[in-house]
């Protein structure tokens, strides 16, 4: 895997990649204790409204900014990117509204809904063999996961030393830092902008979404997004309360079960370029689709028991399959984004799925949330099984077991071309 970073281009946008997670994964700890110092016992309200605030930016505004910065090169875009998130960390410190949260927040993510789908489209015209782009996906995958466990043990032991209005400096810090090592990058001469003058700003925004229906692999990712929402939303908003109201675990196990969920995943992006080579994308993908509402019913039935004592052993393991088999969709996607685009249609792609697949997330959190505090967690955890079942259930009968995945035409060869174009199969 890391025989990719032999690439001095890729290995430059890594580390930026890297150094702009660490930096928000501080973000992340710094907020919810700025959120307490203005709000109290509120907070939470407070960290959920912005969290709330941070996914309608992804999905809403991500595929008009694409649009507006299409023909743009892609430096620029992303350089302009991290300068706007360091500006907005850097305004957090001297916060002493709670609506000023809110509107920083939005202004800081919604200049990530541009970074994130920039990088991710770039990454193909620089890694064109197909060997290499898988395993910088799965380098990719594993830089998540470890930023997960990373970010808030530095954040910890920063916190020993210092107040938590410093870890906003380290904040701007990488992302600052990010701004540099894309600065100092060689682009290739394909990343430059895409899109025609003649093309109106609504053909651009909706463009990927359009191409997303059109392929039927595609739309089989639509339905494997929804699936891998569903475990996302079960362990990051219940597990607190599995652990501490159902099992009577002390603080300190939260960690250890999240971070178990992380380990599934690391497990299988190490690993995925092996099993990819051997049986392909469909049949990777598709094994974590059903394993996926499988854990999630065992979940269910977990929670209906009541179980105690060596049922924290089960959750642990349970959450390591979950985190595993999410892995097995997210970590191969962007080849399906990839092989369904073209160089001047790749960024719009992307941007679909950067929006389409948090729009899941918008449904299956409040669910997770309201559903387990109401009803309680075996309803939520019932819901978020069916949800998955019905993911899965359409993402087999979406996907297309023989076929060569064919590119989408141009974006000035389809505006011109009055006929509808006809699905991959």
């Amino acid at each position: 895997m890391l025989a990719v970073l032999r690439n001095v281009t890729y290995r430059q946008l890594f580390a930026a990649q890297i150094v702009a997670l660490i930096g928000t994964g501080l973000l992340a700890v710094a907020l919810g204790l700025l959120a307490y110092d203005l709000a109290g016992s509120s907070a939470g309200g407070v960290i959920g409204t912005a969290l709330t605030i941070k996914m309608l930016a992804y999905v809403g505004l991500a595929p008009v900014i694409n649009a507006l910065v299409a023909r743009l090169p892609k430096k620029r875009v992303l350089i302009g990117a991290d300068l706007i998130r360091a500006a907005m960390a850097l305004c957090l410190p001297f916060i002493t509204e709670v609506w000023q949260i809110y509107v920083v927040i939005f202004l800081l993510q919604s200049a990530s809904a541009t970074f994130t789908p920039a990088f991710q489209s770039l990454i193909p015209t620089i890694l064109t063999a197909e060997r290499d782009y898988t395993r910088a996906l799965s380098l990719s995958r594993l830089a998540y996961d470890m930023e997960a466990l990373v970010s808030p043990a530095l954040a910890a032991l920063l916190l020993t030393v210092t107040s938590y209005n410093n870890l906003f400096v380290g904040t701007v810090a990488g992302f600052l830092f990010s701004a540099l090592l894309v600065a100092l990058t060689s682009l290739p001469r394909g990343a430059t902008g895409t899109g025609s003058p003649t093309t109106s700003l609504w053909h651009r925004t909706t463009l990927g979404t359009r191409i997303f229906w059109r392929n039927r692999r595609l739309r089989s990712l639509l339905a494997l997004n929804l699936v891998v929402a569903a475990p996302t939303a079960l362990v990051l908003v219940n597990t607190v309360v599995y652990v501490r109201n159902v099992l009577h675990r002390p603080e300190s196990d939260l960690a250890l079960a999240l971070a178990c969920f992380g380990v599934g995943s690391m497990m299988v992006a190490l690993t995925a370029p092996r099993f990819l080579d051997r049986f392909g994308d469909r049949a990777v993908m598709l094994t974590g689709a059903a394993l996926i509402p499988s854990a999630l019913t065992v979940a269910t039935i977990m929670t209906a028991g009541g179980v105690a004592g060596a049922g924290w052993w089960f959750l642990l393991a349970l959450w390591f399959v979950l985190g595993a088999a999410n892995s097995t969709i997210l970590t191969p996607s962007s080849r399906l984004l990839r092989d369904a685009s073209t160089d001047e249609t790749r960024s719009y792609v992307f941007t679909a799925q950067f929006s389409l697949s948090h729009a899941c997330y918008i449904l299956t959190y409040p669910l997770a949330g309201w559903i387990g505090a109401t009803a309680g967690l075996g309803w939520a955890a019932a819901t978020l099984t069916s949800i998955g079942v019905m993911g899965a259930v359409a993402a087999f009968l979406s996907w297309p077991r023989h076929g060569k995945p064919a590119t989408e035409p141009t974006i000035a060869k389809e505006q011109t071309n009055d006929r509808p174009v006809e699905s991959n199969t």
